[in-house]
């Protein structure tokens, strides 16, 4: 079942939102060669907490920390620990906060130091396949009309979208109805409807799309060894279009 938001729980998730976004902020200011991930996961609990919120994701099912901290090769879900970044790394950071019971959830990738040109590439492709997708959002349309565009400007690119992970709803809690995929059919799938509250997020790769889960039992990899990129935003449908719940200025409406 699809849950539609009230305002006022609309306004509680941007709320988390802007934690989110600070905690992502504080995060990739810390991100250079020689720091630990785990340092990175101290840093963003510590926000989250100061600000009266909770790190959604730990204790999550069973996962360990506050953060997923995914360099290089590993597409999401890495768990924070002795992994010291190194100059040309990628490294997608996801984090999750709930506060006042509402959830709103993002990801970046960033590179750390200096990174090559594909690299670099592939980061700015998976951005922009991210706002082309949010662009889709709008009442009326359809899932579909957000994972085709996703998928048009991913392989337009050359690069792969990763099919076997979705975007989500998300608000009460974590992950809820619809799924959102990364590729799709434009008019395909449920309606969008003012209230709705959807986590849109582009994981692709510079290789193919195959992917495999890690011995630990939550990072996933990619299976040619090839670079992987995630973004994410928390998205509100409204009327006057999709509402970025997850960006500064909390509340800013694409064009």
């Amino acid at each position: 079942m699809i849950i539609r938001k009230s305002a006022g729980e609309i306004e509680a998730m941007a709320r988390a939102g802007r934690v989110v976004v600070e905690t992502i902020g504080i995060v990739g200011e810390a991100i250079a060669p020689g720091v630990t991930t785990a340092e990175l996961d101290e840093l963003a609990e510590e926000h989250i907490r100061s600000q009266g919120g909770e790190p959604t994701f730990k204790g999550y099912r069973g996962f360990p920390a506050s953060i997923c901290a995914s360099p290089n090769d590993m597409v999401v879900h890495g768990i924070p620990g002795s992994y010291r970044l190194a100059e040309g790394d990628v490294l997608s950071i996801d984090v999750g906060v709930t506060l006042d019971g509402l959830v709103a959830d993002s990801a970046h990738t960033f590179g750390v130091g200096e990174t090559d040109l594909e690299a670099q590439r592939l980061l700015e492709v998976c951005e922009g396949a991210l706002l082309a997708g949010i662009g889709e959002a709008q009442p009326g349309n359809h899932v579909g009309d957000v994972s085709a565009a996703v998928q048009r400007t991913t392989e337009a690119a050359g690069f792969s979208v990763v099919r076997s992970l979705v975007g989500h709803g998300v608000g009460r809690s974590m992950h809820e109805e619809p799924q959102v995929p990364n590729f799709g059919e434009p008019g395909r799938g449920p309606k969008l409807v003012p209230g709705m509250t959807i986590a849109i997020e582009p994981m692709i790769t510079a290789g193919s799309e195959e992917v495999f889960v890690a011995d630990d039992g939550w990072s996933i990899h990619t299976r040619d060894g090839s670079l992987a990129s995630h973004f994410e935003h928390t998205v509100a449908v409204t009327e006057a279009g999709p509402r970025i719940l997850t960006e500064e200025p909390v509340g800013s409406l694409l064009p």
